[in-house]
Parts: structure tokens; sequence; C-alpha cells
């Protein structure tokens, strides 16, 4: 095949494939405008607000710790000669239990030597009276008037006689110290108590000094919560012993859901906690350890261990209690107020951990929105659910539509 034939070949396809491509956009079909532009308005879901008076509850965290907390210690030296089976960790001794007996050998043979300097000291009393009493006699029978209050001192021995009274009252103090010395010889327990540690047997030497063993009063234990401060105000405290604080109800996570201790607000720890700047209260939990619970339901309290706590606060009069989750940006509420969307700045005096109390900016039975709006617009137009059999309500929509 020659080379011209070859080139019409060529040019005649490509101008078969123009003609193609001509026909196929001029016959393409135009799309004509038919759209719509809808306005619907938002479908929210609302609540009422409830105004009135409420107590607040409080949440807080906090650590136990003992009331009365000792570490025992002799206050003579001695020989362990008897412990009380009682006193080993973990049990429990009244107020006035013994708990160690020191030999008391070497204490009741001081008490006996100073009981005979004792006797000794009043017998000299009494012999140094009787030569008073004769040297008064003699004083009379001499007829000497010209004596000066000193001589005359010196002639009744009276020095004689006020150093025998001040040797009498020294050997009665050394008999009331021999004494309270063998008294300690025997250590008892300081309060009702529960035995946290225990470090000496019988057979063990001790001084003053030595760490026996820990007891922690076993009547009553503190939780030391951390709060806010700006939160203390709707605390109540007792003025005094015969009052209560406000009501704590006390929980570890490890307890079953519905197990808690009761306590009270007892005191406000007049410091800041060093490392999160809150304050720090006091609660009293009466029989810590559950030894008075009957129903074997109590849980017991353990020292040192992290609890929740829900105090319950005084109450706040005519205010408005909103769930917090209902709360917006910049302390803000949106409400329903006739179909449109009315945002509402508002005053909140105090917060717990579900809820928010308003004291301004909304009213009783205001409609709260509870929906999470994708647009936020004052006077937006909005729409609540309607009854399924309502026709008329299923469809709220305005339509306005554009030809092109």
């Amino acid at each position: 095949m020659s080379t011209k034939k070859i080139l019409i070949i060529c040019f005649g396809i490509l101008l078969l494939a123009v003609i193609v491509t001509y026909f196929i956009f001029s016959t393409e079909p135009t799309a004509s405008s038919e759209g719509a532009t809808k306005e619907t308005a938002m479908l929210i879901d609302v609540v009422k607000a409830e105004q009135g008076n409420f107590r607040p509850v409080i949440e807080a965290t906090g650590t136990v710790q003992p009331v009365e907390d000792v570490m025992l210690s002799p206050q003579v030296s001695g020989q362990v000669i008897r412990r009380s089976p009682e006193f080993i960790p973990g049990g429990f001794v009244s107020k006035g239990a013994v708990l160690l007996q020191i030999d008391p050998s070497d204490f009741r043979n001081t008490l006996e030597l100073r009981k005979s300097d004792l006797l000794q000291a009043k017998t000299d009393l009494n012999m140094e009276m009787g030569r008073q009493e004769v040297a008064e006699q003699d004083l009379e029978l001499a007829g000497v008037d010209s004596l000066s209050a000193n001589q005359r001192s010196l002639v009744l021995r009276q020095p004689q006689l006020d150093a025998i009274k001040a040797q009498v009252k020294a050997a009665e103090a050394a008999v009331a110290q021999a004494e309270l010395e063998l008294s300690r010889t025997t250590i008892r327990a300081p309060f009702d108590a529960h035995i946290l540690s225990q470090n000496v047997t019988v057979g063990s030497q001790v001084t003053p000094g030595d760490e026996l063993g820990r007891l922690v009063g076993s009547e009553q234990y503190w939780v030391n919560l951390t709060v806010p401060v700006d939160k203390l105000q709707w605390l109540s405290f007792p003025k005094s012993g015969d009052e209560k604080g406000s009501t704590v109800q006390i929980r570890n996570s490890g307890w079953p859901k519905d197990i808690y201790r009761t306590g009270y607000l007892d005191k406000q720890v007049g410091a800041l906690d060093d490392q999160t700047r809150l304050a720090r209260v006091l609660v009293r939990v009466n029989d810590p350890l559950a030894r008075e619970d009957t129903t074997n339901i109590q849980r017991e309290l353990i020292i040192g261990g992290f609890v929740e706590a829900k105090v319950q606060a005084r109450e706040i009069e005519n205010v408005v209690r909103l769930n917090r989750d209902y709360l917006r940006t910049n302390q803000t509420v949106w409400v329903n107020e006739d179909g449109e969307l009315s945002i509402r700045e508002v005053e909140i005096i105090l917060t717990d951990a579900k809820y928010a109390y308003i004291s301004k900016g909304l009213e009783q039975g205001e409609n709260i929105i509870t929906t999470n709006l994708s647009v936020v617009s004052e006077g937006a137009k909005l729409r609540t659910k309607a009854p399924e059999t309502s026709a008329e309500n299923n469809d709220t929509q305005q339509q306005n539509i554009d030809e092109q």
C-alpha cells in the first residue's frame, strides 16, 4: 500500500472521530433548574425549669484518720514480766485495761525506803515540837521580856522546827514520787483503743521513750475532706459539742453500691491543702470499725484509706435547679420561647455534682432546651416533637421554591 493511501485513511479516521465527538456534545441534555430551598425549624427536646428550695449535695474526696492516736511508751525502766493477750496488732482493748506489766520489785523497795524516811522525819518533828514546848516553859520561868523577835525565835528553837517540817514535806514528796513510779510499771490503755502495732513482749527490757506499740481510738474516726473554698459558705459546722454539722455519706470504691457510712461535719481546718489549694474539713464518724453493728451490713473504715463523700449542704431558697448538662458556654441557657431560641445569661450561685442552682435568668416552668444544636442564633426557629397522630404537627416546614 502506498504512502498516499495510508495518509488518506488516517485523515478519514480522524475526521470521523471529530464528527462523532461533536454529535455527542451537541445532543447532551441540558439540566433545568427545578431545585427548592427549605427553611426547617430545628427539632428539639425541652424540660421545664424547676424553681423552689433545694439542698445541694457537694461531692468531695478525702482520707480516713484517727481522732485519738498515740505511740505507747514507758515512763520507767525495767523488764516486761507480763503482756495482755489483747495487746497484739488488730486487738481491741477498753480504757484502763492493763497492757503491760514492768517488774515492780525495785520500785516497791524504793517506796518502802521512802516511807521509812517519812516516818523518821515525822518522828524528828514530834521530838522537836517537844523541845520547843520545853523551851517555852524555860523562857516563861526566866521572865525575860527584853528579847527581840529574832532572839525569841532562836530561844524557842523555831529554825530547828522549820527545818524538821521541811524534811517531812520532802519525805512526803519522795513517797508520792515512789508511789507514782510504782504505778507507772503497770501500762494501761488510755482510751478504748484498736491496736495497730506491738513492739514488745515478755522479757523485753524497756526504757523511757521506747515505742511499745501504736494505739488509735476505736470510738470515732475523722475523714479529712478537701472541698473548694467557695463552697464552705454552704456547709454547716457545729457551734457546740451538743450540735451536729451537715450530714455526710461516706463510701469506699470497693464497697457494694448501696453501702455507705454516715458522718457529720465536725471542724474546718484553718489551712489549705498544700498541693490542691482546697479547703480542708473534718468529718466525725462514730463506731468507725462497725463493732456495734448487729446487721453485719456496715463496713469498717481503714486508717489511711481513700474515700468518696457526699456532703449535705444548707438549703438554698427560691432558686431554679437545672441539670449541669444543660448549661451552655459563658453561663448561658437555651430557652424555647414561643418557638424561637432565646439565649439567656444566668447567675449561678452554686453547682454540685449534678445540678446548677440559678438565682437570676430563668423562671418557673420555662422550656429549657436539652438538645445540642448545630446552629445557635438568637431567634432561630424551633419545634418540639409532636404526637404521631397529629399529621398537621408532623409537617411544620415552610417551602420557598425558586424556579430558574
